[in-house]
């Protein structure tokens, strides 16, 4: 094809439907990403938003004794998967070994600076 002065090769026109949509789903995965990065809210970003903030209040739940349904359920599968996770690796439960915690040594209340901030006189 020739137009303005520019020829083109057959292979760059022939375009499917699947290449327009594959670029137009990447195009709104970018704006929704820009979206979440900036904090201005477009139609793509809210279903994100929602789930975000659905995640956030989830762990709250974990740490507080504020929850609701959907948190109980999620609560209930972490407590069912740490306690299955051994079991289903199939390696011996062993006992936890016993830390044995060091005194810690004090550093020095005075700290010469070395004129940082301009105090040798």
């Amino acid at each position: 094809m020739y137009d303005n002065g520019q020829v083109f090769q057959p292979e760059i026109l022939d375009i499917s439907s699947t290449d327009i949509l594959k670029r137009f789903q990447t195009s709104i995965t970018n704006l929704a990403c820009i979206s979440l990065a900036s904090g201005y809210v477009t139609k793509p970003a809210i279903p994100h938003i929602i789930l975000n903030s659905f995640k956030n209040l989830a762990a709250v739940t974990f740490d507080t004794d504020y929850s609701f349904k959907q948190a109980d359920k999620l609560k209930e599968a972490a407590k069912n998967a740490v306690h299955a996770a051994p079991v289903a690796s199939g390696a011996p439960v062993k006992a936890a070994a016993k830390v044995e915690e060091k005194p810690k040594e004090e550093e020095p209340a005075d700290v010469d600076m070395g004129g940082l901030f301009g105090d040798d006189y």
